[in-house]
């Protein structure tokens, strides 16, 4: 896959990668999630639909997030006769051509493929689609259709699929559809439109989904079909040779959670939307604000940069917008792991992003934990214990729903037993730590009052009463628990993790009781009669958090991980190496619970966690010394994918960027790389908050002193520049960090071209290219690419027509040649995806060899005099050429039609060049071939040398008829000529 700053770019279909493409492609709006299943179908696909909070329960198994009614079916056959009709599909006939594309600022997923049908006629498609962010009850689907070599029939039908299941398991009942429904809205009937209710079997969730059906372009016919659980809308038409035909799909979905009469709802929603393209802009609106708080830039490393977008979208996309009962499960909603259920990986990795871009939101992901207090408090007494005892693995109630057995992979091997359930207790305090330091971030008191206080005053009664005291050691402990390290789970006693989480939660216990009482003594008062907490208790508190043994050294600052862990076989990872699987595989149960193997950061992760509150046992010194030593112990390439990002925080701290930022990648790009091989299964949900930790307490070092954040950064030494904003106490704290400083303010660049203050010389230090007919001559290729395209549109186009798209945007090219002829907004946009795809056909071809005469020594000569080197182009292929010319290292950085939104001859392009070279844009020139370009460079405040005719670039400082025999201080000294 290809990465860009905002897109991601799978171009060819492997039908081996198809469940976990499946899932890096989810699109989402917060109410629900969906994969990114084919419109069309694919044998053995998967596609899902998963809405917050809609959980049923398989019988006697488990309870999970229900798969819902799919949305998505569009499938066009060709040909009216039902006995020679084909249907297309990746699976039969010819790709020709293949591209998806997720948009990540806007949430769109768009898919274009050039396909040849069995008996040879050839469609170009496009879909895209869209979970309203604006709208959570709003779906968008799109289809632009064009026959390229043929004419004749064509039948679009659009269903809603109620038959969708559970690997295996159908959660649903049908209630009603299409014309059996007696009481729908009488204007439905004004747009064709297909609806389905269904009620989950043992929740009794009832859901309505309506859809409406509308095309462009061509006069079509309507008709609606009602198959059991699959009503269907078809249009026909017909087709002519280079006519696009825009088909509209959108959905409507409600639920009982949300309402009463779900489907009434989603039919009176379908009749009052706005237009196809009016609902979009609404959801563009919707995310240029979440962005605007959330977004994380990082200049030098495209990589990186889209791969901490793209985990932060999937995150987004996951939260609870509009529902206050519901939370993140651990696999996001783009899959079946973990059956939907939500573990602590949502408060210790996830919430953070939201604590400081989007306190709303984390405040709705804790407040799930204050709906679900009565489950765990069933669970606690089922235990024999007092107060409240979180779930491990949680669903809609918070009752325990964790598997007590696994089936083993040997058929004859017997059950294994689960023991997180039971062991695995840390989680009520990781809740309060969230909690806490939610309230520290935000200052909200009035959650803290009603909600956040009763959850850890109730928890902590469940300590006090989990608790054993040893009467030899005069001390409290905790004994058969599971910490953070899973790999142990028989025989571990005062686990440090588990044990100075606890007395942390005691000591925070105490001292929220003690502000309700003076800040609120009424909700003290109420809340000490139903929790039964008296001034005996309290005390009990402080004698437990005073007296429960940790085991650190004092001396040297070493934690042992639990009673006796140094006391277990010794083991040389490196040994096992290499290899694909898991140490606890290759071992066994019992072998790496008999090893000094982790399975992920166990006391390093209390380090991390005591770290941002800078609280016992955390020092530099003893940071040091448990690294040192459980960092080569630790599986982190196999074990938990929890790991990687806290190793990655912890090695910033300690200065190792090296080591940091190989496991930032590994958290970062785990679905994108699906480097455990188990993408298909959904999102790691805490992979991606862990990397938002990374780079913003790792590489950016962010802590809490004096009342505010400081920045004390370790930046890969590649990185030019990140930038972000943080929420705290009210107030913004926006952070610009760089290897030389971190600046609280943004950079504003000065107007005019810079010069040197003691002599008359200018004074530049980045060079900014364009790149067609600049650095190459793909000129070339885009004027054969629209060549072809008018001589399929029988548009007058030759090459003197040509010169007049120099610089200029796609956009603005088709409309130059199009002239007065009128086309539709989706034929325009189909003509210029075909644009696009020939000249993505021509530019295959390039090599090293088509950098024009004297580029390679210029670009090598500037880097010798350590000149910053950006790429400018408006063409959305810039980066697939750059690679292909073999440049990519003499690059710092790309600006490319994906980066703003005004073209040429606005300077939005080498502006924002100037930004990620971190320049002012007086102290950069820029070269260009084109009259737009060179007016783009002076608006910038730019100096500018022109490449060609002087009727063209006659406007620049300095004229050149190319780069042959030219050096960089012979460009220097013409500029200054220039200047005198």
């Amino acid at each position: 896959m290809l990465y860009t700053d905002w897109v991601l770019i799978e171009r060819g279909f492997d039908p081996n990668q198809l469940h976990a493409r499946e899932t890096v492609f989810t699109i989402g709006n917060g109410y629900l999630g969906t994969r990114g299943s084919f419109e069309e179908g694919y044998p053995r696909a998967m596609p899902v639909t998963l809405i917050q909070g809609v959980y049923d329960a398989v019988p006697v198994m488990y309870t999970e997030l229900v798969n819902c009614p799919d949305w998505l079916p569009l499938t066009i056959t060709l040909n009216g006769d039902p006995r020679r009709s084909e249907r297309f599909s990746l699976d039969q006939g010819e790709v020709l051509s293949y591209e998806r594309r997720l948009d990540l600022r806007y949430g769109l997923l768009r898919r274009s493929i050039r396909w040849r049908s069995p008996s040879g006629k050839t469609l170009d498609i496009q879909f895209e689609r869209f979970a309203s962010l604006a709208d959570p009850h709003v779906l968008g689907l799109r289809c632009l259709i064009t026959p390229i070599d043929w004419e004749g029939a064509i039948a679009v039908h659009a269903s809603i699929n109620g038959y969708a299941e559970n690997q295996g398991f159908n959660h649903w009942d049908l209630l009603t559809q299409d014309q059996t429904e007696t009481n729908f809205t009488e204007d439905l009937q004004l747009e064709p439109a297909i609806w389905l209710a269904a009620r989950t079997r043992q929740s009794q969730i009832e859901l309505g989904m309506a859809a409406k059906l509308i095309i462009q372009g061509v006069a079509a016919t309507f008709q609606r079909e009602s198959a059991p659980g699959y009503p269907t809308l078809t249009t026909s038409y017909q087709a002519a040779i280079g006519q696009t035909v825009l088909v509209e799909k959108i959905v409507t979905v409600y639920t009982s959670q949300d309402i009463e009469y779900p489907l009434k709802a989603a039919q009176s929603k379908l009749v009052t939307l706005p237009s196809y393209p009016e609902c979009w802009e609404q959801h563009k609106q919707a995310w240029k604000s979440a962005w605007h708080t959330s977004d994380v830039i990082v200049e030098g490393d495209i990589r990186a940069q889209l791969a901490i977008r793209y985990s932060m979208f999937q995150l987004l996309i996951s939260a609870p917008w509009h529902h206050q009962q519901a939370s993140i499960p651990a696999k996001t909603l783009s899959g079946f792991g973990y059956r939907g259920h939500i573990f602590w990986d949502t408060e210790i990795f996830i919430l953070p992003l939201f604590t400081f871009t989007q306190p709303e939101l984390a405040r709705r992901l804790l407040t799930y934990r204050y709906h679900t207090l009565e489950g765990a408090r069933r669970k606690a007494r089922s235990y024999g214990y007092k107060g409240a005892m979180y779930a491990w693995e949680s669903a809609d109630t918070g009752d325990e729903v964790t598997p007590r057995w696994a089936l083993p992979s040997d058929p004859y091997a017997s059950d294994i037993r689960i023991w997180c359930r039971d062991r695995e207790i840390h989680i009520s305090a990781d809740i309060a730590y969230a909690i806490w330091n939610y309230w520290q971030a935000t200052g909200d008191d009035l959650w803290m009052r009603d909600y956040g206080a009763e959850i850890i005053l109730d928890t902590a009664v469940f300590w006090m009463s989990r608790v054993e005291w040893n009467s030899q050691f005069e001390r409290y402990e905790l004994r058969e628990v599971i910490g953070a390290d899973e790999y142990h789970e028989h025989h571990v006693n005062n686990n440090a993790f588990t044990n100075r989480m606890t007395q942390w939660h005691l000591e925070k216990a105490i001292a929220v009781y003690a502000w309700l009482e003076h800040t609120f003594p009424e909700q003290a008062a109420a809340l000490a009669q139903k929790l039964e907490i008296t001034p005996e208790r309290r005390q009990r508190w402080q004698d437990i958090a005073n007296h429960l043994w940790v085991p650190y050294h004092s001396e040297t600052g070493f934690i042992e991980q639990f009673e006796g862990f140094c006391n277990l076989e010794d083991i040389n990872l490196q040994d096992y190496e290499p290899r694909t699987k898991s140490m606890q595989t290759i071992l066994g149960i019992d072998g790496a619970n008999k090893r000094q193997v982790l399975k992920q950061p166990d006391v390093l992760m209390l380090l991390y966690l005591m770290r941002q509150l800078q609280e016992f046992p955390y020092n530099p010194e003893s940071l040091k010394t448990n690294w040192d030593y459980y960092a080569p112990r630790t599986d982190i390439t196999y074990g938990s994918s929890l790991g990687p990002a806290i190793h990655a925080i912890l090695a910033a701290d300690l200065g190792d960027s090296q080591t940091a930022y190989k496991h930032f990648l590994q958290a970062a790009l785990v679905d994108l790389e699906n480097t455990r091989g188990n993408t298909a299964e959904g999102i790691h949900g805490a992979c991606a908050g862990g990397a938002w930790q990374a780079i913003v307490f790792g590489f950016a070092g962010i802590r809490f002193q004096d009342n505010q954040p400081i920045a004390t950064p370790h930046l890969p030494p590649h990185w030019t520049r990140l930038a972000f904003k943080l929420h705290w106490r009210g107030k913004w704290h926006p952070f610009e960090i760089t290897h030389s400083a971190s600046e609280m303010n943004s950079y504003h660049p000065s107007p005019s071209p810079e010069m040197d203050e003691a002599s008359p010389t200018i004074n530049l230090r980045g060079a900014i290219f364009d790149l067609d007919g600049v650095l190459t001559d793909t000129a070339e290729y885009h004027y054969r690419a629209w060549q072809r395209l008018a001589d399929e549109e029988e548009l007058p186009f030759d090459r003197q027509a040509n010169e007049a798209l120099r610089g200029i945007s796609r956009r603005e090219s088709l409309l130059k040649i199009v002239g007065d002829r009128t086309y539709s907004a989706a034929q325009l946009e189909e003509m210029m995806e075909r644009k696009n795809r020939y000249y993505q056909e021509f530019i295959e071809s390039m090599s090293p060899s088509d950098l024009l005469p004297g580029v390679r020594s210029l670009l090598t000569e500037l880097r010798q005099q350590q000149i910053k080197i950006a790429i400018a182009s408006a063409s959305k292929n810039a980066r697939t050429v750059i690679e292909k010319l073999n440049i990519t290292e003499l690059v710092d950085a790309i600006a490319d039609g994906y980066s703003v939104e005004r073209p040429k001859p606005a300077p939005d392009l080498f502006l924002y060049a100037a930004n990620q070279l971190k320049l002012p844009p007086a102290a950069c020139v820029v070269f260009e071939d084109a009259t737009a370009g060179i007016e783009a460079a002076l608006a910038a405040g730019m100096w500018s040398v022109g490449l060609g005719p002087v009727e063209r670039v006659g406007n620049a400082h300095v004229v050149l008829p190319n780069f042959a025999d030219i050096t960089w201080a012979g460009i220097l000294s013409k500029l200054n000529q220039h200047l005198s």
